[in-house]
């Protein structure tokens, strides 16, 4: 149902707060206007005057007129020569309900895309995983007595931390794991195991060969592992990540264990193939992937969208690696009808070998926003919203006549800056876009307010 919920604000790109000052009135779920029944008085007064309801506030779906061409040019043109673009500047608007092509500018042309690769890695999930499916972190029994197994599913929202109310999705957590754990084994009469791990779901790799050598050390992403607990970093607040996310999670839970009354025989060890067809024990779930999509555009989380993409692998028949997971992105979107002009390497954008042209990138976020393809919203809504949430929280200014109309999808490599998503014209029209530029010369901050006034242009 939140998805569902969603679409409302994804037709509307705005948060309005929906009044009513006429007497009588009220608003139902629906969001339907109706008129109440007038009371009866005892005096004698004139007859009440009917109550007029009024028609819809927002056109739904954004059916507005189109924008038409000349007008976005004029608009466009001019900012798209702004110096602090660089030389290799991509643009492409499009109709969200047509696909159509409103405006375009070397829009065919291949570029690097940054973190808006997980646009493209954020609909396959959705596409073929499911909006509701989960992630499962689990123990079995090991292969002698009184041995177990922790089970990595792909989960690198699992946390080791006390869980935070307010944290947006809500995280499994290691602690329950162990607490299910410590009840099934004194309830078959063990108070001492020796526990092993399993991260055997993923192959290949832990960092993608195209990753520059930086990316870890300097906290942008940890290695790739099926087994990690808040994305292998070494505190709460902290952008360090630990070498071996595995190793660390499966300490983390002998120590959560132990709190539980359950003596370990032993330190932990890895241990792959051993948990197939065995008997499980307990286990945690994460949130849904229509969260986990939202979570990842928003925070433009890299680990998580690395996590998703060997999903899609697994999902599609592939091997839960960097290859896999690229391999498996282009069969969804195959699918999807939406492949051409999309290359990818990595599911986050880290990879600057990634190449995507600003139609197909432009397409792709007019795919998701299609109510004939309500599974896929989750893309849309987890965008972050001008002035608001997430990396464009700090962008977009009160006085920005885009200040809130506009949600999207930022990335930024060393000289590249991005920005694809949709927003609402003036008229009423939903529209997506994507701006891209690959040569962007140093000066931080002046690419992505150019950028930005870019698709406050499109808004009107």
């Amino acid at each position: 149902m939140m998805r569902r919920d969603r679409w409302v604000a994804l037709a509307t790109l705005v948060m309005l707060q929906l009044f009513v000052v006429a007497a009588g009135v009220h608003l139902l779920a629906s969001d339907e206007l109706v008129e109440k029944k007038p009371v009866p008085v005892a005096s004698p007064e004139p007859p009440p005057v009917p109550v007029i309801t009024a028609g819809p506030v927002l056109a739904a779906g954004g059916n507005g007129p189109l924008p038409t061409k000349g007008t976005l040019t004029a608009r466009l043109a001019e900012a798209l020569g702004d110096p602090a673009l660089g030389d290799s500047v991509g643009a492409a608007v499009v109709d969200a309900e047509t696909g159509t092509s409103l405006f375009a500018s070397e829009a065919g042309t291949g570029i690097t895309p940054a973190s808006t690769t997980k646009i493209v890695t954020a609909v396959a999930a959705l596409a073929s995983l499911g909006p509701d499916a989960r992630l499962s972190t689990r123990v079995v029994r090991g292969p002698s007595p009184n041995s177990i197994i922790l089970v990595g599913g792909g989960d690198p929202t699992l946390t080791a931390n006390r869980i935070d109310p307010s944290v947006y999705p809500r995280p499994a957590s290691l602690a329950t794991l162990a607490m299910r754990t410590a009840k099934a084994l004194k309830a078959a009469g063990t108070t001492r195991v020796s526990v092993s791990y399993d991260d055997g779901l993923y192959t290949g790799p832990r960092t993608a060969a195209s990753w520059k050598p930086g990316y870890v050390p300097e906290g942008s992403v940890a290695p790739v592992t099926a087994l990690m607990t808040d994305s292998g970093k070494v505190a709460p607040g902290s952008r360090q990540r630990v070498s071996d996310p595995s190793r660390s999670a499966g300490a983390a839970f002998i120590s959560q264990l132990k709190k539980y009354g359950i003596k370990v025989a032993n330190r932990t060890a890895r241990r792959t193939g051993a948990a197939a067809n065995a008997e499980e024990i307990a286990r945690v779930e994460s949130a849904p992937v229509y969260a986990l999509v939202e979570r990842a555009l928003t925070l433009s989380d890299n680990d998580l969208s690395e996590a998703l993409a060997r999903h899609i692998a697994l999902k599609e028949g592939q091997a839960a690696s960097f290859d896999g997971g690229a391999a498996a992105v282009r069969t969804v979107l195959t699918r999807l009808r939406a492949a051409d002009g999309i290359t990818v390497f990595d599911g986050s954008g880290l990879s600057p070998k990634n190449r995507i042209t600003p139609l197909a990138l432009a397409r792709l976020v007019a795919v998701a926003s299609s109510p004939a393809n309500p599974n896929l919203h989750p893309a849309i809504s987890g965008m972050p919203v001008a002035g608001f949430t997430g990396t464009l929280g700090y962008r977009f200014g009160k006085s920005d006549s885009a200040y809130g109309l506009v949600r999207a999808k930022t990335g930024t490599l060393d000289g590249v800056s991005t920005l694809a998503g949709v927003t609402t014209t003036k008229d009423g029209r939903l529209v997506a876009f994507a701006f891209m530029a690959d040569d962007v010369p140093p000066g931080w901050g002046k690419a992505e307010a150019a950028l930005d006034r870019l698709a406050a242009a499109v808004a009107g």
